[in-house]
């Protein structure tokens, strides 16, 4: 068995709905977190240590990449499937803050939205399974959306994975099993 590191993004540089940038890189404190991240990873023994390094194109996901990906020495494959869970193309980007409350609320197939979300949980777990000694950077839903399916929980919300909270994760090309839940959030989605 491989294992797969599933690392939510450091804290960014702005919460979700509040930010005049749609697309923020981390605060100080998030490039803190990255750098311990970093840490703990290559500190793995060489037999579990990532030898890739996949994130979200999104740039709190990429900048808290980046270390890892530098001490390891690769280059960070970008893959959109471990990126945010996709808003629902009538929704204003003011209304998704509120559409994701609701959403935390309830099961995938709940999920309001022009999208098979449980069918979005499943590709990201199906993409998962292939990948072995990869350090994945992520966000909240995604995770969740692993975590849960693995679990065999319906709730959108099976933890609260912290700024750079590290899942692990093994695999052996086929399935994909749970090792270990990363550190959780003592507040709410930031």
């Amino acid at each position: 068995m491989a294992r797969l590191y599933l690392i939510r993004h450091g804290r960014p540089s702005s919460g979700w709905g509040d930010a005049p940038d749609a697309d923020p890189g981390l605060d100080d404190l998030g490039k803190t977190q990255a750098e311990g991240a970093r840490g703990w990873l290559v500190s793995q023994p060489v037999e579990w240590r990532p030898k890739r390094v996949v994130s979200s194109p999104l740039r709190r996901c990429r900048e808290t990449a980046e270390p890892t990906a530098q001490a390891l020495g690769v280059e960070i494959e970008i893959d959109p499937i471990v990126g945010e869970i996709p808003t629902p193309a009538a929704l204003h980007p003011s209304e998704r803050p509120s559409w994701l409350r609701q959403a935390f609320q309830g099961a995938w197939g709940d999920i309001v939205g022009d999208l098979d979300y449980d069918a979005w949980r499943r590709e990201i777990v199906a993409s998962l399974r292939s990948r072995g000694d990869t350090a994945v950077f992520s966000h909240y839903v995604a995770i969740n959306a692993v975590v849960s399916h693995l679990l065999g929980e319906d709730r959108v919300l099976s933890f609260r994975p912290d700024h750079c909270s590290i899942t692990v994760l093994e695999t052996d090309g086929a399935g994909l099993s749970l090792v270990e839940k990363g550190r959780e959030a003592v507040t709410g989605v930031l």
